[in-house]
């Protein structure tokens, strides 16, 4: 009986600190990419370095009504580091598609033709162009895969290969996430 009473108002209590731990979006993509804040990281994150990653996005749902949360990464590393205090202007991202991920930053108009419903991606991929994010297709993967230039979303851009855009910008000093 009295482990009870001690139990309960504990559980609950851890309940209430899982709940309170809530992402936030922003403040550089402020309708995507929502981050977990930690605080005092043991890893320090620090904030008066450059960083920049280009994100190796191959992979992408087979349900055409989800949003490709590779995508998003991008996002959210803009927003977990200027959470972190970097400044926005020494945070640098690059998104290389490629494979199965060719058709998620196809216009509305292409992707409503090719899977009868809206792209997913759409909103995420305009506001990651609004702010100067590269969004690179590799040539091969979308002559494979049927997609022409014209069906792109205005902003993204073409390159030879994958492999191509992934060297190039890795010589730039971007640092390759992949997943």
């Amino acid at each position: 009986m009295n482990s009870n009473r001690i139990a309960f108002p504990l559980f609950f209590l851890f309940c209430f600190s899982l709940s309170a731990q809530t992402t936030k979006a922003g403040p550089v993509v402020t309708d995507f990419g929502k981050v977990y804040r930690i605080e005092n990281p043991d890893f320090k994150v620090e904030k008066e370095r450059e960083y920049k990653a280009v994100i190796d996005v191959t992979g992408s749902w087979d349900e055409h009504e989800k949003r490709n949360a590779l995508i998003e990464t991008a996002a959210r590393f803009l927003n977990m580091h200027a959470q972190s205090g970097v400044p926005a202007s020494q945070l640098k991202v690059a998104l290389v598609m490629h494979g199965g991920a060719t058709k998620d930053i196809i216009s509305n108009a292409a992707y409503q033709e090719k899977f009868g419903t809206d792209n997913p991606n759409l909103a995420l991929v305009n506001s990651l162009l609004e702010l100067d994010v590269p969004i690179i297709i590799c040539g091969q993967s979308a002559n494979y895969r049927g997609i022409s230039r014209e069906e792109f979303i205005p902003g993204v851009q073409l390159s030879l290969s994958a492999m191509t855009a992934l060297v190039h910008l890795q010589s730039e000093g971007y640092q390759l996430i992949k997943f």
